[in-house]
């Protein structure tokens, strides 16, 4: 399958009240207790996981489908249970009657293309991660956002997770003191590759997309986009700068795009995120590790752990937290082990516990209802979508890039 026919053919309720943001938001042409229609782009893995999610929330039925890979026609109308209408041309589900918002989860190069023409046929977009394969589209993606008045949600899920948002909360209580750096981890142990039906090699960019550098953002977009995110809220800031590695180094199966990264953020205030992605060892697993002053907290994709930080007579724990935990200790030499003791949970506040799926979907058919601004909007996506793309040109150029000879940060939406 070569470019132009992959183009071409893709050319042609409680959750959302506890997170969305009661700040203005564009008109909703739908009452707050009606059904809401919706019809996707690219009902693939993700796409159909997003199918099934959705179909949880009350009142939410899907209208169309629209894929150039027709088998995956069937596989959606399964998870409906209806004969919905399907498409290979996303112009012309656009013109379908009816639809209030619609679901985009293609090939990363092709997010900027599908969701501003959604955004100029007048529906709301859920828009899967990352943004746009480059700064530029980002910037274009952000400008259609601002221009239609629809709501955009970026498909970044773990922004609505509880025990991020109450870690979140903590850091910015001070719990932990000052936070300095992040590290976090997404590391696998399998090839990232999909099979192949016949193995007809006509239809191996169509369904690993994510191995080639014309579509994907690899490992970054694709897995780091989460820990970016948080990164960049917790920071309250995108970086100012980036150095980054990686390669195909141990996956040689003909894919362009690494098989393991690793890229280090610098924030303006002197923080700094570290992530890493590799394919080859799963012991760390998914993990987000924020490191204050004063203690440090863990995330994972199902839980968070707290851990104070012992204090000395020349650390840099808060005098507070110090007095807090009771522990001052001499400053005698001891071997500095990795803490192999039981930490606290981070207690996520009574109501407010559910999947980061659900509760990410749910969120944007709120906002669609009661005309809220999704939590994690076009401001969220930009910032996520431009740091993944820097990203990965300091990966593909091999030297340290400054934000600011690439990246200008558009204001805010009114709205």
């Amino acid at each position: 399958m070569n470019r132009r026919d992959f183009l071409g053919g893709a050319a042609a309720t409680f959750a959302a009240t506890a997170f969305a943001q009661g700040s203005g938001a564009a008109k909703s042409k739908v009452p707050a207790s009606s059904q809401v229609n919706l019809a996707i782009i690219g009902p693939g893995s993700r796409g159909q996981q997003l199918m099934r999610t959705f179909l949880r929330v009350p009142g939410v039925r899907f209208i169309g489908l629209c894929d150039i890979y027709e088998p995956r026609w069937a596989q959606a109308r399964k998870i409906i249970g209806e004969n919905t209408p399907a498409v290979r041309d996303y112009r012309e589900l656009l013109s379908q009657k009816d639809i209030d918002a619609v679901i985009v989860s293609t090939p990363l190069s092709l997010h900027a293309q599908h969701v501003g023409a959604a955004l100029d046929s007048a529906h709301h977009v859920y828009g899967e991660k990352s943004m746009a394969l480059t700064v530029e589209q980002c910037d274009q993606m952000f400008g259609a956002v601002k221009k239609s008045g629809r709501h955009y949600q970026i498909g970044l899920q773990y922004h609505y997770a509880p025990w991020f948002r109450e870690a979140v909360r903590m850091i910015s209580s001070g719990k932990i003191g000052k936070v300095t750096q992040i590290y976090a981890y997404w590391h696998r142990n399998n090839s990232w590759r999909r099979p192949v039906p016949n193995n007809d090699p006509k239809l191996e960019r169509l369904i690993n997309w994510r191995l080639y550098r014309e579509y994907s953002g690899g490992l970054v977009a694709e897995l780091g986009s989460h820990h970016i995110n948080f990164a960049n809220e917790v920071f309250g800031a995108i970086p100012v700068s980036v150095i980054a590695s990686g390669g195909v180094d141990f996956w040689k199966d003909g894919r362009e795009m690494p098989d393991n990264v690793q890229v280090t953020y610098r924030y303006p205030g002197g923080q700094t995120l570290f992530f890493s992605a590799i394919t080859t060892n799963r012991l760390d697993g998914c993990e987000v590790r924020v490191l204050g002053t004063g203690g440090s907290i863990v995330l994972t994709e199902a839980d968070g752990t707290y851990y104070y930080e012992p204090s000395t007579a020349t650390s840099a724990v808060p005098e507070a937290l110090a007095v807090e935990h009771g522990i001052v200790t001499g400053a005698s030499y001891r071997a500095e082990l990795p803490y192999r003791g039981q930490g606290q949970p981070v207690a996520v506040p009574k109501g407010t516990a559910g999947n980061p799926d659900f509760l990410a979907c749910s969120s944007f058919i709120d906002a669609i209802r009661n005309e809220r601004r999704p939590l994690a909007d076009e401001q969220i996506g930009w910032r996520t979508g431009v740091t993944v793309a820097m990203g990965n040109y300091a990966i593909e150029h091999g030297e340290r890039v400054k934000f600011a000879d690439h990246v200008r940060e558009p204001a805010p939406s009114s709205t």
